[in-house]
């Protein structure tokens, strides 16, 4: 068992091969390169195409890391078109930048539910919480990142709701850490929120933990982040931050020589940073809720050549971001094609919510997308970059909160 376009931008988060063969992979297949459908009443739906939302944290705080979202989408999507649709229906979308405010999350998701009539939305941002009432009113399809309480909403969908923290930690524990420095870059209420489950959780399996330290390029020194690691008398750190901060902190660690037996980043598995940041985070560990690139396989082989082929200002496909995004389009191409050749809304939510054993064609392991909102991933993979900080490496393709892994 296994877990992770360049537009011009989370907390605050891929070989030219062919793809003229009929995919079995992908589970949203093809629904079919049957004639298309006539029209149906359902908004975004037409003889020939269904409309999507994507919803992006294109710019502002933290945007960073969904710049390769887009490219997700766009791959999943070109995948899907070039087998013909989903019931003969191709699939276009637009798209919408939140600048990870919820305000204008709130604003650009009524746009494209109103005036773009979109069928659904995909979302690859952590400021929709503003939304989740009236797109649940509406019985609006949402699929993506995972925001606060999403698990209560029957018309709200993601893979990975929540990863147990004690996962984490159990990993923590294993390289010999026995306290852990929290830092952050900013203070959102999402990522606050977040930090206490997982302070609380590493605190459970017999880990200490340091209060928040924050973190800002522009007026602060990695160097008195460390000597406030180092005050606290943390012996491993973990961030809940932007991949260059966490950069800059574990580099002046190494300068002043605070000896730290991990360092956990929540972001960053991401090839394209080890060219600029690879040798500033060598030794750093990173969480991975999807099969890791380093595994390779049918899967992953097939992910990077829609990627080449469909994406391909996107140079380095293997980026964490934008497999997510790959994830959560072929999970509303799923429900698609389970609503049928004159798809509603009603329909779609009602069809997914069956679905007990979703893989994203084996990109993840499989879960049961009636209950996995109050199922926490208990196990999954981690990477680490390597001593010359040019590579990852996979340490562990599976671990669990109870210790348990290979």
């Amino acid at each position: 068992m296994f877990l992770g376009r360049l537009s011009v931008r989370l907390w605050g988060g891929a070989a030219a091969a062919v793809l003229a063969v009929a995919v079995t992979g992908c589970s949203a297949g093809g629904g079919g390169g049957t004639a298309a459908a006539t029209a149906c009443g359902s908004p975004g739906v037409t003889a020939d195409q269904v409309k999507l939302g994507l919803v992006v944290t294109d710019s502002g705080t933290g945007s960073a890391a969904f710049d390769s979202a887009r490219s997700g989408v766009d791959a999943r999507i070109g995948l899907a078109n070039q087998e013909g649709g989903i019931h003969g229906r191709r699939i276009v979308y637009q798209w919408r930048d939140d600048a990870n405010s919820p305000s204008q999350s709130a604003n650009v998701t009524a746009n494209l539910v109103q005036q773009d009539s979109v069928f659904g939305l995909v979302t690859a941002t952590s400021a929709l919480g503003d939304s989740l009432n009236s797109l649940a009113a509406q019985n609006i399809p949402v699929i993506g990142f995972a925001q606060p309480d999403w698990g209560k909403y029957q018309n709200f969908f993601t893979y990975l709701y929540a990863a147990s923290p004690e996962t984490i930690g159990r990993y923590i524990l294993a390289s010999g850490g026995t306290k852990v420095a929290f830092l952050t870059t900013g203070a959102s209420a999402f990522t606050l929120q977040v930090m206490a489950r997982y302070q609380a959780a590493f605190q459970a399996i017999g880990l200490g933990t340091t209060d928040a330290i924050s973190y800002t390029s522009s007026t602060d020194s990695p160097a008195r982040v460390v000597q406030q690691i180092s005050a606290a008398g943390a012996d491993s750190m973990i961030g809940f931050t932007t991949s260059s901060d966490f950069a800059a902190i574990a580099q002046a660690a190494r300068a002043a020589r605070l000896d730290l037996s991990s360092s956990v980043a929540l972001t960053g598995y991401d090839h394209s940073l080890l060219a600029t940041l690879g040798p500033a985070l060598a030794g750093v560990s990173f969480p991975v809720y999807f099969r890791p690139f380093e595994a390779g396989g049918p899967a992953i082989d097939r992910y990077r050549a829609a990627m080449t082929r469909f994406a391909p200002e996107t140079f380095v496909p293997e980026q964490q971001f934008a497999m997510h995004a790959y994830i959560y389009t072929d999970m509303f191409l799923r429900g698609l094609e389970l609503a049928g050749p004159c798809p509603t809304r009603e329909g779609f939510i009602s069809a997914l919510r069956k679905v007990s054993d979703y893989d994203a064609g084996g990109l993840i392991a499989p879960i049961d997308l009636g209950n996995n909102a109050s199922q926490p991933l208990n196990c999954y993979a981690f990477v680490k970059i390597n001593p010359a900080g040019d590579a990852f490496q996979v340490v562990h393709e599976r671990l669990c909160a109870n210790g348990t892994g290979t």
